[in-house]
């Protein structure tokens, strides 16, 4: 008997879910591409975009990647995509992290002539998915102008989704995203003296 309440009020609880659910997918009609902005202080922002990369060459659409800060140090992404996945559009930076050049002319025009193959990505309609790793950092050092990234990113195909990633970014392209994820830094190896690992890492 008491089994068959519990039966009962979870299927009840489970249409109810569904019901709902249901209604959400019948008022979103509307068919276009997303800003997503992948942020917050805690480990995987590029991991998720990542992902993104690898759920559209699923379905054979075309990417342009576009990797600000990193370059120095092979990742397992970058092997992944050059060697399996030549087709994409993949470019990086290439300067590694702003703290090992620690030279601000040099880094602007590192991020300036990077932003030039990104902005052309942004204007590619056969482009699906746009990935512009590391962007915030350009925003947050101003190495870029806000303006100029916010205009392109509104003015792309309207079928092309861009994923945004990195810490911060400010106020205007919290606003220009559809949907922000934040991921929070609750607890992190390497803070107990663990090494950076391969495969998990980088």
């Amino acid at each position: 008997m008491e089994n068959d309440k519990k039966a009962a009020k979870h299927k009840a609880s489970m249409e109810k879910q569904k019901s709902n659910v249901d209604a959400s997918i019948e008022r979103a009609d509307i068919e276009r591409g997303l800003v997503l902005l992948l942020t917050g202080d805690g480990k995987g922002k590029s991991s998720s975009a990542f992902g993104m990369v690898i759920r559209s060459l699923g379905y054979d659409y075309k990417v342009g990647i576009v990797q600000f800060i990193k370059g120095q140090i092979l990742s397992g992404e970058e092997i992944f995509i050059r060697d399996k996945h030549p087709e994409v559009e993949f470019y990086q930076m290439g300067t590694g992290f702003t703290w090992n050049t620690q030279d601000r002319e040099s880094d602007i025009k590192a991020a300036e002539d990077t932003w030039a193959v990104a902005q052309k990505m942004l204007q590619d309609d056969s482009l699906h998915l746009v990935v512009l790793d590391e962007i915030t950092y350009m925003l947050a050092y101003k190495y870029l102008d806000e303006d100029m990234i916010i205009n392109a990113i509104n003015n792309r195909p309207s079928e092309q989704t861009v994923v945004l990633t990195g810490r911060g970014g400010g106020k205007a392209i919290r606003e220009a995203a559809d949907t922000i994820s934040e991921i929070n830094d609750v607890k992190h190896a390497f803070r107990a003296g663990i090494k950076a690992r391969k495969g998990v890492d980088f």
